[in-house]
């Protein structure tokens, strides 16, 4: 069912989605142009080696838990090749850049990223200058490949906390921050929790991009939603 509804959700996506030309709001329309449809002028050569390196790795490893679970029926066994890991759980080069253009484009200097994985978004958000990345990972496993990852490029500005993480971070936001939540259409459940945030009263403005969300909680957006095509 879960790949039906998928197939469902994009559709609706695609027929929901607008295009600058709609955006009438100058802070939206600014960062659909610089982020969304915007290129990185860096270098990300290094991290892009290391996730061909992940992708060929045949290394099993024995892994606790991985959030939602994977659509890959061979990823729900506890011994699992990093390759088969790498293949559904990494973000793809061009959201990862989408995401650092994000927090270039609003000058964050702390980044907080619930789920490591093997640390290439984190490597990519480490980039950013003058930027702390603190990165949560529940899985020890995962979270020593991701360690291993941050040492191999030199990188000392990621703090990882290993362990699950249960808290409310609605109140922990402030109008400065931004939030993005990955796979927001993945399943009926995370498609309605995602209804749910955008509804939030701290939440004045969102970014519906099908593979993610964006939310942002400056009151001066005036709650406006909006829904991109890739």
């Amino acid at each position: 069912m879960s790949r039906f509804f998928q197939v469902k959700a994009y559709i609706n996506h695609w027929l929901d989605a607008v295009e600058e030309h709609s955006l009438h709001s100058p802070f939206f329309f600014d960062f659909y142009d610089k982020v969304i449809r915007g290129k990185s002028e860096e270098d990300f050569s290094r991290i892009e080696r290391i996730r061909d390196t992940l992708l060929q790795s045949n290394d099993v490893l024995q892994i606790e838990d991985l959030g939602s679970g994977s659509q890959v029926k061979t990823l729900y066994q506890p011994e699992r090749r990093i390759a088969d890991i790498a293949t559904t759980s990494l973000t793809p080069a061009d959201l990862a850049q989408i995401y650092f253009r994000t927090c270039q484009y609003t000058e964050v200097h702390n980044v907080v990223e619930l789920g490591t994985s093997m640390g290439l978004t984190s490597l990519y958000f480490s980039e950013l200058p003058d930027c702390k990345v603190h990165t949560f990972e529940g899985s020890h496993a995962l979270a020593n490949v991701a360690l291993t990852n941050f040492e191999y490029l030199d990188k000392k500005n990621i703090h990882l906390i290993e362990g699950d993480i249960a808290t409310r971070l609605m109140k922990r936001c402030n109008e400065k921050t931004i939030m993005v939540i990955d796979d927001i259409h993945h399943s009926p459940e995370m498609e309605k929790a995602w209804k749910e945030l955008k509804k939030h009263y701290l939440v004045y403005g969102s970014v519906d991009l099908f593979r993610c969300g964006i939310l942002f909680f400056e009151p001066g957006l005036n709650r406006q939603h909006f829904v991109w095509a890739l």
